[in-house]
């Protein structure tokens, strides 16, 4: 069995083309329509085996984070039985899939975990999400994205900060005036198929101080949850570690209503602590979707890892038989 990180996924990762990806029949998926049903909530399935695909509907945060949390740990539990896992992190929501497959809380205690929370970023929605490219198109550092990130975040006079330090990209929130300025004052750029700044739809001012009041009425809500020492070592979003040994559960908690709810979340410096500390021999990507695919090649790219230095040169890597990182998502 080969030595495997875990890597779980954020809010962006359910699209259309992870439609039908929930097995009916799957323990968690019982368990999650059980809770949904308890709320007066749409059943997952019916959202998952929808005949199109609707934003408004699909993405709501109260919809899409369980839809995701499900997918992941279908995905995961299913790795872990065909890999020696020795950590596990995630991309924002990734954290508190991470947290059920370390067995810190049950499934079923971390599925009401992350309802509550997607449903309490609804109550406290003000604000949002913008993405942005800090690399060029061969993944390698651009001083010049770096300068107008960083020149828009001083003009917006305090509404608009960072949010998520993700691979080649950064993720900046604010209040809606804060994003207003970002959308309209950073300068175009054409990235991929894409043309950056894009605002992230339904996302709100998560990992900011923004969201602080999200954070409140979480720890408050799940001040009698208690925490198990995790059979694995986790990685937070701060790029430190929680290992099985020497895990403060205490600690572990206030983080994970307090710190990550409502400071940055650093996701490259999760990867740049698991190829660093436990030397994997792949990363393992669970489902839905792709996001996490190119994120980490970035990570790998600023790490040199294994003599990548492009984006051409993690390609050939991708290409070798197995591949470095295992996608689970790809060819939903």
């Amino acid at each position: 069995m080969s030595r495997a990180v875990i890597l779980c996924p954020g809010r962006g990762s359910y699209t259309e083309a992870s439609l039908g990806s929930l097995d009916p029949d799957h323990e968690f998926v019982r368990i999650a329509e059980q809770c949904r049903g308890e709320l007066g909530l749409e059943p997952l399935l019916s959202l998952d085996r929808a005949e199109r695909f609707e934003p408004a509907r699909h993405l709501r945060p109260a919809h899409v984070s369980p839809l995701i949390l499900v997918k992941a740990m279908i995905d995961a539990t299913e790795a872990s039985q065909r890999h020696e896992v020795v950590a596990a992190g995630g991309n924002s929501l990734g954290w508190y899939i991470a947290l059920c497959l370390a067995g810190c809380v049950s499934f079923e205690e971390g599925f009401r975990l992350v309802q509550r929370m997607s449903l309490l970023q609804e109550e406290f929605a003000d604000g949002g999400q913008v993405l942005y490219p800090r690399v060029d198109e061969d993944w390698r550092p651009s001083v010049e994205l770096e300068a107008a990130i960083e020149a828009s975040l001083v003009a917006s006079g305090g509404e608009a900060m960072r949010s998520i330090e993700l691979g080649g990209f950064a993720v900046l929130a604010g209040s809606a005036a804060g994003v207003k300025h970002l959308l309209s004052g950073m300068p175009k750029v054409r990235f991929g198929a894409a043309t950056y700044p894009i605002r992230l739809a339904q996302h709100g001012p998560y990992h900011t101080h923004l969201a602080a009041p999200v954070a409140r009425a979480a720890a408050q809500d799940f001040r009698d949850l208690r925490m198990r020492a995790p059979s694995i070592s986790l990685i937070d979003g701060r790029g430190r570690r929680h290992s099985p040994w020497s895990a403060d559960l205490d600690e572990l908690k206030e983080y994970t209503f307090g710190h990550q709810v409502s400071e940055p979340f650093d996701f490259s410096a999760t990867v740049r602590v698991a190829l660093r500390e436990f030397a994997p021999e792949t990363i393992i990507l669970p489902g839905p979707g792709n996001t996490l695919g190119g994120i980490v090649g970035q990570v790998l790219v600023s790490e040199g890892w294994r003599g990548v230095r492009s984006k051409d040169d993690f390609l050939a890597l991708q290409a070798a038989e197995p591949p470095f990182v295992e996608s689970m998502g790809l060819g939903r």
